[in-house]
């Protein structure tokens, strides 16, 4: 959904909400926790956000509450909701004067000793089809933390299959970005 002006706490309860029984817009939902499909654009970046089990903490209480998300120009609505398999989310964006709106679903979770993580992906007003896992990994040999997002998409909406460097760009700083709030967020913590 594209719109001039910013939407509103309403608008984005009533785009969610038509949005959450919809089924995905790709058929490869849970591909990111073992085999990539083929045909999308693959992306994978990772950053060691530091070491140590408080760093790990911070780290997972940050990605439970979508903090790789406060990115200024990108965020995370409605605010509050739960990291759980089903929940659904919208990505708000404003790139070049255009604010958007774009549902996700959650896939699946990763709760273990030394991993959490979760992937989501797109559903029917998605501009792209696939889907992206963000996890938090505390690697037992060096005590080190780590930050990783993987994802795989094409284009689905057709601004952006005909602005497609643009959106391979916008995607590439999302990554960046959202690497250095992480960053920023477990050492401010």
């Amino acid at each position: 959904m594209f719109t001039l002006s910013e939407p509103s706490d309403r608008e984005i309860a009533k785009y969610v909400s038509s949005q959450a029984k919809l089924p995905f817009s790709y058929a490869e939902a849970g591909a990111t926790r073992s085999n990539l499909p083929s045909g999308y654009t693959l992306d994978h970046n990772r950053i060691q956000l530091g070491r140590g089990m408080e760093i790990y903490q911070r780290a997972v209480e940050a990605l439970k509450q979508w903090r790789q998300f406060e990115l200024g120009w990108v965020t995370l609505v409605p605010h509050g909701v739960k990291v759980e398999t089903g929940a659904v989310v919208a990505v708000k964006a404003r790139t070049g004067g255009v604010w958007s709106l774009n549902a996700c679903r959650v896939v699946y979770v990763i709760d273990e000793a030394e991993r959490f993580g979760f992937a989501y992906g797109t559903l029917p007003d998605h501009i792209e089809r696939g889907e992206e896992r963000f996890l938090i990994e505390r690697q037992p040999n060096d005590d080190s933390v780590w930050y990783d997002i993987l994802a795989f998409s094409r284009p689905r909406h057709a601004l952006v299959k005909a602005g497609f460097p643009y959106a391979r760009m916008l995607q590439k700083r999302f990554a960046r970005d959202s690497m250095a709030v992480m960053k920023s967020v477990v050492k401010s913590a």
